[in-house]
Formats: C-alpha cells, sequence, structure tokens
C-alpha cells in the first residue's frame, strides 16, 4: 500500500495544524467497512477514499435504481441495474488508485460480521435496516470497534459515535427496535439529498477523527441537524456499562425475521383488539388480543399457528412475544385483515386502503405520537438513514 505524504493529493489536509505525515500514515494504514453504498454510504465513501483511508469495506446488497440518483451520489444513471457495491468500487477506485477496495455484495449478517470485520478500525453504519442496525452494534461491541451511526428523515437528520469501553453503544439510545412498519421509509417520508450529503459528511469527519487521533468524536453526544433551520443541537447520552456487557455477550435478538405466509389457513389468531375482532374477522379466527399478550397471557396459542391484525405490523409483535414465551412454529400473516378479509371486497369495489396515517405504519394505530420535544423527533427517526 503506498503512502503518499509527499503527493500532492493530500497536500491541503497535510498543512492543517495538527495533521501530518503521521495523521496521513494512520489513514494509509487503516481499514474502514461501510455497512451500505447508499444515501448515507455514498458521501461517506467518497471523502474517506479522498482522505485516503488505505483499505475500504463496502457492503449493499441492493442495486442502483434511478430513484436513488438524487441523494446516493456515488452512483450514475449508466450505473442503474447494477450492484452498488460494484458501482461505489469503480467510482473510488478512479478517485484515489492508491485505496484497496473490498466489497460484499450481500446482506449483513450476525454470521458474516465477525469475519467482515476482522481487522476494521472503524465501522460506518449507513443501513437503512433496523435488524442490521442491531448486528452492526453487537459486533462492534464484542470486537470492541468504534461505530459511526447517523439516520435521516425528511429534513432531519441525527448522528453520533457509539463505542463500548469508550461511550454509549447504539442501544443506550435504542434498547429496542420499533414494531414492524412502524417507521415510515424515506420512500412514503421524503428525503431532500443535501441532507444526506451533510451528515454523511460528517460521518466521514468522524471517522478521520477516530483514525487520526485529532479532534473530539461524537461520543457520549446526540447531535441532531435540522437542514430547514442549518442548526445542530446537542443531546448527551450515558453509556451504561451493562448494556454493552450484555449486548457483546450474545447475538442480537433483534437480526431474527418472522416467518410470514400469504396463505390464512390452520389455526388463525386474530391479535387485534376485541372491538376490531367483533366488527369483522377471518371465518374461524380466534381473537387473542396483542394487549392481553403484552400482559402475559400467552396461553391457548397452539404451536404452528397464523398470526394476523389490521395489515401484518402488530401479528409480528405477537410473534415475537410468543416465541420468546416458547411457543414454536409460527406464522404471521403478511398484510393481514386488509389484504385477506374486507381489503378483498374494497379491491372488487374499486377502492384502496389507506393506512389512516401511513407515515406512521398504520395497522390500526391511527394516530402519530405528538412531536412535541427534540427527544420524542429522534425517536421517531431514529431507525431510518
Amino acid at each position: 500500500m503506498p503512502t503518499s505524504h509527499g503527493n500532492a493529493r493530500y497536500a491541503r489536509q497535510l498543512s492543517l495544524p495538527g495533521f501530518g505525515p503521521e495523521q496521513q500514515q494512520r489513514l494509509a494504514d487503516a481499514h474502514v467497512c461501510c455497512v451500505g453504498a447508499g444515501g448515507l454510504g455514498s458521501p461517506a465513501l467518497l471523502y474517506l477514499a479522498a482522505a485516503g483511508v488505505g483499505t475500504i469495506t463496502i457492503i449493499d446488497d441492493d442495486t442502483v435504481d434511478v430513484s436513488n440518483l438524487h441523494r446516493q451520489v456515488i452512483h450514475t444513471t449508466s450505473q442503474v441495474g447494477r450492484p452498488k457495491v460494484e458501482s461505489a468500487r469503480e467510482v473510488l477506485a478512479d478517485l484515489n488508485p492508491e485505496v484497496r477496495i473490498l466489497t460484499h455484495n450481500g446482506r449483513l449478517t450476525w454470521e458474516e460480521s465477525e469475519r467482515l470485520f476482522a481487522g476494521v478500525d472503524v465501522v460506518v453504519d449507513g443501513t437503512d435496516t433496523t435488524d442490521i442496525r442491531y448486528v452492526i452494534s453487537a459486533r462492534c461491541a464484542r470486537l470492541g470497534i468504534p461505530h459511526v451511526w447517523a439516520s435521516i428523515l425528511g429534513y432531519e437528520a441525527q448522528l453520533s459515535v457509539f463505542h463500548a469501553g469508550h461511550g454509549p453503544i447504539y442501544e443506550d439510545a435504542f434498547p429496542t427496535p420499533p414494531l414492524p412498519g412502524a417507521v415510515p421509509s424515506c420512500a412514503h417520508a421524503g428525503v431532500l439529498g443535501p441532507i444526506v450529503g451533510v451528515v454523511g459528511s460528517a460521518m466521514a469527519m468522524e471517522t478521520l477523527k477516530l483514525i487520526a487521533g485529532i479532534g473530539d468524536p461524537l461520543r457520549g453526544t446526540i447531535g441532531y441537524y435540522d437542514g430547514l433551520s442549518g442548526r445542530w443541537e446537542y443531546i448527551p447520552l450515558v453509556a451504561d456499562p451493562d448494556v454493552a456487557a450484555r449486548v457483546a455477550a450474545e447475538p442480537p435478538r433483534h437480526s431474527l425475521r418472522v416467518p410470514t405466509t400469504d396463505t390464512p389457513t390452520g389455526v388463525l389468531i386474530d391479535v387485534r383488539e376485541a372491538d376490531e375482532y367483533r366488527r369483522g374477522t377471518l371465518p374461524g379466527a380466534i381473537n387473542v388480543p396483542l394487549s392481553d399478550l403484552e400482559a402475559g397471557r400467552t396461553a391457548g396459542v397452539p404451536d404452528g399457528a397464523v398470526l394476523f391484525c389490521q395489515s401484518g405490523v402488530r401479528s409480528q409483535r405477537a410473534w415475537t412475544i410468543l416465541t420468546d414465551a416458547g411457543v414454536t412454529g409460527l406464522l404471521s400473516l403478511a398484510g393481514g385483515y386488509d389484504r385477506h378479509g374486507r381489503g378483498e371486497v374494497l379491491e372488487l369495489l374499486g377502492g384502496v386502503i389507506v393506512p389512516l396515517n401511513p407515515a406512521c405504519g398504520g395497522d390500526g394505530d391511527d394516530v402519530c405520537p405528538p412531536q412535541e420535544s427534540l427527544q420524542r423527533r429522534l425517536g421517531e427517526i431514529a431507525h431510518l438513514f
């Protein structure tokens, strides 16, 4: 791996106070893994490669779509349909041939994260998938790797550096994931490209600070960015050593995927509340409200039952509760009652079922929580990119 201390490529950063040949060599010797080559990963990868980080691993299982291009600036129109890791690799190799680019064209799993994170100095979390965030956090906590994280929603964003043993980890801020479908995607909530650029660039800066040993990395603090006002605010976050120890000791529970079915057969369990059940249900369905399950009343649900709710969100929560209680072979009915019950009637009539508040995920929970405080707003955008 060539170093370029005298290279004009790095002349402007080498002229900075406190950033000299030693810091440049640290970058050249470093290995950064970026999970996600999308909105956040694009600017982060570009600036890390340009700065001279010696080895960069890119992990992504997606392909370039034309809808990505307004914010995922590492990709171009000619790359539409290609794997994002290959598109990004070609751009970075052309930007800085001195950087070694490794790719993994696949979804990050708990099992593979051990191999993919081996020897990595910093992990940049640019994923848009909640369960993968917990995989990243748990593996970083186990290996002692700094975890640079950010999320985006609309005009707002947040950013932090999680690092077990040196400050809080992701679970200190977000101990449990949101219910499946309860958090809007950028396709529903929208995102403006420059917001992603601002925060993705900030992720690169935090990464360079960690590697080069300059400045104060954003540990123990969540930075909240409001693009419409152009202001940053900072919320302190305290580390709980017991949380880091627990997360490092066991695989992430949240990485488990709820199995689904499109066929409403077998023993059907309607987990909606009693008043919803009385207004209509699937033939032969038994009502076991989610509120009962959350209160610990899990008896009576047999192995192999098919769980359903209004649209498929609460049934996945019920699956988790019942599985933890020892019930096996459960399935969640994809689309719930909207698709398999009254939804079919509405479709025949030419109607369209739309959640009363699609930005909040629907599923009968029709009112978004009030956005009265910064902390609550952070919770709403915590799991997005």
